[in-house]
């Protein structure tokens, strides 16, 4: 099937009707069950439309102290409380030098070389983002 839309906005208002539909279709059948999965299936949609999430970490590589700019969507003082550099093992807090909605500029943790995804601590939550940074010697 192809769908066609042509924005972020589309998608997002295509789901949001796609949820209330399917709220009131399980209303009329008058199957509360079928509700309950609408809302845990399609809820999720509408709750990540405005959730932080980043997008890309400039540069991609590079050592102790140096700074990195991180740029994604939501990424203000009220949504992002800390970045960090996550392996497998730990989460390793940046320094955040400035912030705004769409980039926070960061000084790289002591950590070991290697590779790290960026994550975002949303809350008391912290979300590892598909993004990832080389720390060099």
């Amino acid at each position: 099937m192809n769908v066609g839309f042509t924005s972020k906005g589309s998608v997002e208002s295509a789901c949001r009707v796609r949820f209330f539909s399917a709220i009131r279709a399980a209303a009329r059948a008058r199957r509360p069950w079928l509700i309950l999965i609408a809302v845990i299936v399609l809820g999720g949609v509408i709750y990540a439309e405005g959730s932080a999430h980043v997008n890309s970490i400039e540069p991609a590589a590079g050592k102790v102290n140096d700074s990195a700019t991180v740029t994604g969507e939501n990424l203000q003082k009220g949504s992002v409380a800390a970045v960090y550099l996550s392996d497998d093992k730990a989460d390793y807090k940046a320094t955040l030098v400035e912030q705004t909605a769409s980039k926070i500029n960061i000084k790289i943790p002591q950590v070991k070389p290697g590779d790290y995804n960026v994550s975002i601590q949303v809350g008391n939550n912290i979300f590892i983002q598909p993004v990832r940074f080389k720390v060099q010697e």
